[in-house]
């Protein structure tokens, strides 16, 4: 008798840690085949996606290489893009995949299963404005993050030839003031205080200077006023020329150019400004939403099939209130610990339990500079405002949850060995 084949696609932070607990409850018991399901090799927390983009985190030693992780720990890893869903075979296609010269390494690849869970996460939505395509950096993936960290590295190094004034400022414009924006443009004053400090530029700190742009009243639109305006005061202390209800309507080569024909020329340009689900998502037959987004019941199953499953940010989930759960870290944290147990309950024949999402609060890091943020306190959702180190604490500690939930406590506790050690033996930056 043949066992279930349970399939994830997307190996994002909830993807992750759901084949993570499947491939250790299941797949190491076989009773159920366990298969991940990603077009990257390695796995890098969405979140420090600013802190590679800056240098200060090392892509090369915080990923984690899905091959092994798989054998570690009870599932099977396939890579792959994913073109096509056939829902009455119940089977996927996965696209060729090619090397960098374009020839075909692997060729398209049939999969079957019997439960498909859909965790591809979210990518930058530019809202068709042009020029934002061809003239921005998005920090969607680690490849994006590091691609943004060669062109900063390289404007600081221009600035080192003999005919340029001392005194220019290197420029980079930030479109969108929630919490990936913020935390880079903090990160940028970061990098420039240390890329002077190792001698790799002239410029310091004072010579960069930064816009973030945000079409809202307020920067992080979707957080509590108190922390808006805090971190707004401590983003204006850094430096940082931040430019509230301000739209963007197109962006040349060397400059963002707003709707009241404001010209901000710049050296970098970023777009930060909303999400969507992956396009393709709205090409497999399933419900989704304008954005994208896989329209699924309480239970975290497509309004079409109950075989299909679909969580974080490229799932629209009501909740009891009739708004949907926000595409957050933690919403997909807590989706994946739901659906975890629904897979459960559901190879055993039993009833799936809706998911109810529970507020933790927020927390926003300006690199080593400050934190702040709130905790929620029980029941009655009353929130805690904590910034400082206090604050860095708590931020650190989500990362050091997300290692523990995927490599186990041990592990995670000599990781945070070797990350201390690798500050005091390595420089504290990427600076190649």
């Amino acid at each position: 008798m043949s066992i279930p084949r349970i399939v994830v696609v997307g190996g994002g932070a909830g993807g992750l840690e759901l084949v993570t607990r499947l491939g250790r409850r299941l797949g190491r018991r076989g009773r159920a085949e366990i298969v991940l399901v990603d077009r990257h090799a390695t796995h890098i927390w969405k979140p420090l996606l600013h802190e590679v983009a800056t240098g200060v985190l090392d892509s090369g030693l915080d990923e984690i290489s899905y091959q092994g992780h798989a054998r570690a720990n009870g599932y099977r890893f396939q890579r792959g893009t994913l073109e096509g869903l056939d829902r009455e075979a119940r089977t996927l296609t996965l696209a060729p995949i090619l090397d960098d010269d374009g020839q075909e390494v692997l060729p398209s690849r049939t999969l079957p299963y019997d439960e498909l869970v859909m965790s591809v996460g979210s990518v930058s939505n530019d809202f068709g404005t042009p020029g934002v395509s061809e003239h921005c950096h998005f920090l969607d993936s680690p490849g994006q993050a590091e691609a943004f960290r060669k062109d900063m590295l390289n404007v600081f190094l221009r600035y080192n030839a003999p005919q340029q004034d001392t005194q220019t400022r290197m420029v980079v414009g930030i479109v969108g003031a929630g919490a990936t924006g913020v935390e880079l443009a903090a990160e940028l004053y970061d990098a420039s205080q240390m890329l002077h400090s190792y001698g790799f530029t002239p410029l310091e700190s004072e010579h960069l200077e930064v816009h973030l742009i945000e079409a809202a009243p307020g920067i992080l639109p979707a957080l509590p006023d108190r922390i808006s305006q805090a971190v707004h005061t401590e983003l204006e202390r850094l430096g940082v020329q931040v430019h509230v209800s301000t739209r963007v309507t197109r962006v040349e080569p060397s400059a963002i150019i707003t709707a009241d024909d404001q010209r901000i020329e710049t050296d970098l340009s970023v777009w930060a400004a909303g999400i969507k689900a992956p396009a393709f998502l709205s090409e497999l037959g399933l419900s989704t939403e304008r954005n994208h987004r896989i329209k699924v019941e309480s239970t975290l199953q497509s309004i079409d099939d109950p075989h299909i499953f679909a969580f974080g940010d490229c799932a629209s989930c009501p909740q009891e209130d009739g708004s949907l759960v926000p595409p957050r870290a933690q919403a997909a944290h807590q989706q994946a610990s739901r659906l975890y147990k629904n897979l459960l309950a559901r190879l055993d024949g039993k009833p799936l339990k809706p998911f109810v999402f529970r507020d933790r609060g927020s927390l926003i890091s300006l690199a080593h500079f400050d934190a702040v943020g709130s905790l929620m306190r029980g029941a009655s959702a009353r929130s805690l405002f904590i910034e400082g180190h206090l604050a860095k604490f708590f931020y650190a500690s989500l990362y050091r949850m997300h290692q523990r939930a995927i490599h186990g406590t041990l592990k995670t506790g000599l990781m945070v060995v070797v990350d201390g050690l690798n500050r005091f033996l390595k420089p504290r930056m990427k600076l190649h």
